[in-house]
C-alpha cells in the first residue's frame, strides 16, 4: 500500500509519502513541504496547496491519502487553516477518486510511538527508526506527515476488517428484518 500522509497546515502543509503493510518493513518514498507565505490573500494560499498536493499525487501515485483530522484548539485562527488546508488535501483526493482516511494526532502518537501523547521529538525519533533515516525528517511537519501514512498503514487492515464485520452484521440485521416482516404478514393475511 503506498500512503500519502498530509500533516495540513497554511504556512506549512507537511506531507510525505511510505509504502508498506502492516508488519514488514515500510520504505519512504518522498518527504516534504508544500509552503505558503504567511501574508499572502487565503484564496491565494489554498491554490499553492492545491498545487503542491497536486504535485505530490502526480509524482507518487499513491493508493490512500492520509490526513490528520483536525481537532478544536484554543487559537481559532489556526484551527480554521489547518482545516481549511486539510479541505484542500481531502478534495485532491477526492477528485482521483482516492480515498481519505483521517487520523486523530492521538491515532498517529499511539500508532508510531505507543503513547498517545508523546511529544514531536518522541514522533520524529520513531518516524526515523520505522523507516531506517539517519535522522529525523525536518521540519516537523514533514515528520508529522509520515507518521500519519505509517499510522494508516498499520491501522487500515484492522479498520477494514471492522468495516466489513459491521456491514455484514447490518446485512444480517436487514435479512433479519426482512424475514421477520414477511413471516408476520403471512400471519395476519
Amino acid at each position: 500500500m503506498r500512503v500519502l500522509g498530509v500533516d495540513p497546515g497554511l504556512t506549512r502543509c507537511g506531507v510525505g509519502v511510505v509504502e508498506g503493510v502492516a508488519g514488514r518493513p515500510l520504505t519512504l518514498r518522498g518527504v516534504g513541504v508544500v509552503r505558503t507565505p504567511a501574508d499572502a490573500e487565503l484564496g491565494l494560499r489554498l491554490v499553492a496547496i492545491e498545487q503542491g498536493i497536486e504535485e505530490w499525487l502526480d509524482e507518487y501515485r499513491p493508493e490512500v491519502v492520509a490526513v490528520e483530522r483536525v481537532f478544536s484548539q484554543h487559537n481559532v485562527r489556526t484551527v480554521m487553516g489547518t482545516a481549511q488546508a486539510s479541505a484542500v488535501a481531502m478534495l485532491c483526493a477526492a477528485r482521483r477518486g482516492l480515498p481519505v482516511a483521517l487520523h486523530t494526532p492521538s491515532e498517529v502518537k499511539a500508532a508510531v510511538s505507543g503513547n498517545g501523547r508523546a511529544d514531536k521529538a518522541q514522533v520524529g525519533a520513531m518516524v526515523t527508526r520505522l523507516l531506517r533515516l539517519e535522522a529525523p525528517p525536518k521540519p516537523a511537519d514533514a515528520a508529522d506527515a509520515l507518521a500519519l501514512a505509517i499510522c494508516h498503514i498499520w491501522r487500515a487492515p484492522a479498520q477494514n476488517r471492522l468495516q466489513q464485520a459491521v456491514a455484514q452484521n447490518r446485512l444480517q440485521q436487514a435479512v433479519a428484518a426482512h424475514a421477520s416482516h414477511h413471516a408476520s404478514k403471512g400471519r395476519t393475511a
